[in-house]
């Protein structure tokens, strides 16, 4: 089984506003309501792939159960937390000008509702796959990605890391399956701008040798690059297509790369699952569904 953990999920609320005006009442043009967040949108497209996934995480009020609910409708299993006080989060996203949001904060979560959480986890064995994604809310250490891999180390589960900064390299010591930093969070890592994918490679080898089985890096329009666990360093140029929403772009790609290693095992397959899923989602309005992944997965080219 794959787990994601959300620690703050979201309902996304998603609209465009024709002819936006800042001071005056604006109608919306377009809405859609999802079930967002980084573990949840991973959850979302391996469902989309045909794989069986349990989205964990906490969740507040109504809005808690909404997500709840349109995650359940959708057939993925939840094992959410329920936190007494506060809401979870309403993400307001103005797809037309400039990529604007508005993102709520979510409720704060009790050292008490993160032992739970621990004690959950402790079910997994080495047969499972947990993903750990996106950032923390204030109320939880810094220290909660680390926690939890080492516990996870020490039962054999396979830990991907999508994350940013500490977060990021505070697991490297644990031997992580999988981390997916994005080229800029790369070069910020090590103090430096990475824009080609040659730069890219001794970066993420460097993160290989840290601890990292594997390291796929993101880089947008130019590509991607990984750093495999036996040893080949796989490059590939973006596929061609328009861009039409970025948001879980990053989040495809891992659901991809999991998808293609659980099918064959092969690391050069998992990294074109990785590419096609991402890059089909970005060509989408939404999460990309299997048959867009398997449309790109035809197209691409490995350098």
């Amino acid at each position: 089984m794959i787990y994601t953990v959300t620690f703050n999920p979201s309902l996304d609320y998603i609209v465009t506003v024709p002819e936006f005006r800042m001071g005056m009442t604006n109608r919306t043009g377009t809405e859609m309501m999802l079930a967002g967040g980084k573990g949840i949108n991973v959850s979302t497209v391996l469902k989309n792939l045909g794989l069986e996934t349990t989205a964990l995480g906490f969740i507040a009020g109504f809005t808690g159960e909404e997500i709840r609910r349109r995650l359940e409708k959708m057939g993925i299993r939840t094992e959410f937390i329920g936190i007494e006080e506060g809401f979870s989060r309403i993400n307001l996203k103005i797809k037309n000008v400039d990529g604007t949001e508005i993102n709520g904060s979510g409720p704060s979560i009790s050292g008490e509702k993160v032992m739970q959480l621990m004690e959950y986890l402790k079910r997994l064995g080495s047969e499972d796959y947990l993903v750990l994604a996106g950032s923390i809310p204030p109320s939880l250490p810094d220290s909660i990605y680390r926690d939890i891999i080492r516990e996870m180390e020490q039962k054999g589960v396979q830990v991907v890391v999508d994350a940013e900064k500490d977060l990021l390299t505070n697991v490297l010591a644990y031997h992580p399956f999988l981390i997916k930093p994005n080229n800029h969070e790369l070069g910020e890592i090590f103090g430096t701008n990475l824009a080609a994918r040659e730069e890219v490679i001794p970066y993420a080898e460097k993160l290989r040798e840290q601890g990292a089985a594997n390291v796929l890096v993101s880089m947008a329009g130019e590509g991607a690059v990984l750093a495999a666990a036996d040893g080949r360093i796989y490059t590939a140029p973006a596929p061609r297509g328009t861009l039409v929403n970025s948001v879980g772009a990053g989040d495809s790609m891992v659901a991809g790369f999991l998808a293609g290693w659980l099918e064959r095992k092969d690391y050069r397959h998992a990294f074109y699952m990785g590419i096609s899923a991402g890059s089909a989602s970005a060509f989408s309005d939404y999460l990309a569904t299997k048959e867009e992944i398997k449309a790109v997965y035809r197209t691409i080219k490995e350098e």
